[in-house]
């Protein structure tokens, strides 16, 4: 994160806005984490605004043929969907609410654990002072401001919205004999014969070709079977999966 210094006889400047969160967890490892911008939240949120106006429009209008009944239905209904519908997907959902979820996103506690249940009521709570005056402006404000996009709410719970880390999936080799090399391959051979073999999958076959030229000289391979005697080193040095 870059620091700033404030000149002599000047008023200090404000930290910059990051994108990243840097925490430690307690074995000592530290973990990095991408707080989530206005605009992306802005969307989630409209997504949930969304899917909450159509759920109560369906059940409201349902209960309204039970007459006094459906009137007290419908209000217990309302305040449950009003005030619960984002503290039950958050706590329950790990931190994700369906237009969270749609956007990749997910709320956490400021270590990066999962959020519980008093930081989640209370981050939602505190929604009707970050509405204040009209239409999320204190809220809008906030996470402008803040270096890491905490609107009042998530200030006040000690929560961060964050970006969804998606796992990191290896690519696929393709299915030959594993084969060893004729002598010694140095890290940077290793590396890319399986580089070779992880992106074959995304060239043309003319660019394979060639590519197998290239590291076949080197390697002592033979260029006719270059691609499969590559392939094969490259099973090898994976081992068994």
């Amino acid at each position: 994160m870059l620091q700033t210094t404030a000149l002599p006889g000047t008023a200090p400047l404000s930290p910059p806005l990051d994108t990243r969160y840097q925490v430690e967890t307690p074995e000592g490892v530290d973990l990095p984490l991408r707080p989530a911008g206005l605009m992306v939240r802005a969307l989630a949120f409209s997504i949930d605004l969304g899917l909450r106006g159509l759920v109560l429009g369906v059940l409201l209008l349902a209960l309204a043929m039970l007459g006094k009944l459906g009137a007290g239905l419908g209000s217990i209904l309302l305040f449950m969907v009003s005030w619960w519908y984002m503290v039950l997907f958050e706590v329950l959902n790990h931190g994700r609410s369906p237009g969270k979820q749609w956007m990749g996103l997910r709320v956490v506690h400021d270590d990066g654990t999962p959020v519980g249940w008093s930081a989640s009521l209370l981050r939602n709570l505190l929604r009707v002072v970050d509405l204040l005056p009209f239409g999320y402006f204190l809220g809008a404000i906030s996470c402008l401001q803040h270096p890491h996009f905490k609107r009042l709410g998530d200030i006040a719970a000690g929560t961060l919205v964050i970006y969804r880390e998606r796992p990191h999936t290896r690519p696929q080799l393709p299915e030959v004999q594993p084969r060893s090399p004729a002598f010694v391959l140095t890290l940077t051979e290793q590396r890319a014969i399986l580089g070779f073999a992880e992106r074959q999958g995304e060239l043309s076959e003319a660019r394979v070709i060639e590519l197998a030229s290239i590291l076949a000289h080197p390697l002592n391979v033979q260029p006719p079977q270059a691609v499969t005697e590559l392939n094969g080193i490259a099973r090898g040095l994976l081992g068994p999966t």
